[in-house]
């Protein structure tokens, strides 16, 4: 006898009917949420500026087919580009993420929640120039940082239990996934549809980690959650129209996402949504380094001047130990050549040989000019790295979320400098009366790198003040920075 498979309507999967009452319902009520929010926006948009002095970002911008010209589209900061909000969602999304400066989120996944700014802000400001087009009230840049606590909070939730890269997907699924539910409600959809764009983004293809691992490493992880955040915009968009979704997109036997992509696991979750994400983000603000190094980079700095103070220099050190978390060695302990700025930022050793060396670490130090310091790669084969389970324990606690990384050098002569620890950088939200200042000057650096000093001043006296920034129509504020 056949069997027969049902062919009734499944139930909606609660984890995206969970997501899609999230973002219609909850109210965020916590000041710090608001603030933190204010920070990551003018920090986001300034590692966006910086790349834009990088011409294999550049190069990657503008419309498909040159010369497009959308009337009441989406602006790209720091360009001249007005494109429909899909590819000007990719164009903002590429520049947020290029040097991987911008704020990560650490758990059992990890991942980068302002890349959801791409698709946010299009999206936003293509709305407000249509509405002011017709007559109507543009959004205010409360809205938008309404939508970056909410995105977060939906990709950093996700990621505190569910490792999409121990299954080998890229962590912006979760871009796609957050962006494609802000993005909905932005547009205005109903819950049905919203329900529909979720489960659309669930469905879609996904992106292999395979640009981000050794032999592999490239610049595609540059621009990804650029492609992320704009699938994202278009999947909303295609929910708009009234488009069916797939109510049980991942419990579906045998062709649903937790069969297929994820070894028949179903999705864990540590807490309900809320604004917990935004709040506990962790900023890049010293280093353009990739996170589970920032601590190293720090002590790699301080050992920097130690060496000074003790008349050692790097030819001196025999070796150099670094004690580190599980998640450190599995993504950025390197050895071998590394082939392009995408592997070095990537490359633990490289990220402490170079401010080892030099006493600093900056986005330019990974193009090959420095590279080819026959130090950097002599220092990189004297080092080690060993797993402290505290280290591990901590990176995962809840109430610790540290990203420790210890260091030790010992020199020919057989003596050692005393193991400098870092466990938690400057951006965490354990620092952030130390971190916040150094952030400001970050942004007003990036806002120089690409504006006449009067139109720095007049973006800064914008969005500087909080509750002012919040009362401003999005359009008005975004014609202020292209």
């Amino acid at each position: 006898m056949s069997s027969h498979i049902s062919n009734e309507r499944p139930p909606v999967d609660k984890v995206i009917s969970d997501i899609a009452d999230y973002i219609l319902n909850y109210e965020i009520k916590n000041e710090l949420a608001w603030q933190t929010a204010h920070y990551c926006l003018l920090d986001t948009l300034g590692c966006g500026f910086e790349a834009l002095t990088y011409p294999a970002c550049t190069k990657l911008l503008g419309p498909i087919v040159p010369g497009t010209i959308v009337p009441n589209g989406a602006k790209v900061p720091g360009t001249a580009y007005q494109l429909d909000p899909v590819q000007a969602a990719f164009n903002i999304g590429a520049i947020i993420r290029w040097l991987d400066f911008n704020d990560t989120w650490l758990a059992a996944e990890w991942g980068h929640p302002s890349d959801n700014l791409g698709g946010i802000l299009a999206t936003a400001d293509w709305l407000s120039r249509t509405a002011i087009a017709s007559g109507k009230a543009p959004l205010t840049m409360k809205a938008v940082l309404d939508a970056m606590i909410r995105a977060h909070e939906i990709q950093g939730v996700m990621a505190l239990e569910n490792s999409f890269n121990r299954v080998g997907l890229d962590h912006v699924l979760l871009v796609k996934l957050a962006s494609t539910a802000v993005v909905g409600k932005l547009i205005g959809l109903t819950r049905d549809e919203l329900i529909n764009a979720i489960s659309l983004a669930f469905v879609d293809g996904h992106s292999l980690r395979t640009y981000r691992h050794s032999p592999n490493t490239g610049s595609r992880k540059s621009w990804a959650a650029g492609d992320a955040t704009s699938r994202a915009v278009r999947l909303a968009l295609i929910a708009k129209t009234g488009e069916m979704g797939y109510p049980s997109v991942l419990t579906a036997k045998t062709w649903g996402f937790y069969d297929v992509l994820f070894k028949g696991n179903a999705f864990k979750f540590q807490r309900g949504y809320g604004s917990y994400v935004m709040e506990n983000i962790l900023f890049k603000i010293s280093f353009p380094a990739e996170f589970h190094s920032q601590t190293a980079v720090e002590a790699a700095m301080t050992l920097h001047h130690l060496l000074k103070s003790v008349n050692k220099t790097v030819e001196n050190i025999k070796s150099l130990r670094i004690r580190t978390h599980e998640a450190a060695i599995r993504i950025i302990d390197k050895k071998g050549p590394l082939h392009n700025p995408a592997d070095r930022d990537h490359c633990i050793q490289y990220m402490i040989a170079v401010p080892l060396i030099y006493g600093r670490l900056t986005a330019a130090d990974y193009e090959d000019n420095i590279a080819s310091d026959p130090r950097i790669d002599i220092l990189r084969d004297k080092m080690y790295t060993e797993e402290n389970l505290q280290f591990t324990k901590d990176y995962h606690d809840p109430e610790k979320r540290s990203i420790a990384n210890a260091l030790t050098i010992e020199f020919n002569d057989g003596t050692k400098l005393e193991e400098v620890v870092v466990e938690y950088p400057i951006g965490h939200k354990r620092r952030r009366d130390q971190g916040i200042p150094v952030l400001i000057e970050k942004y007003k650096t990036n806002l120089a790198r690409i504006f006449s000093a009067k139109q720095q001043q007049t973006i800064y006296n914008a969005s500087m003040d909080l509750d002012k920034l919040m009362m401003l129509p999005v359009n008005e504020f975004v014609d202020l920075i292209v």
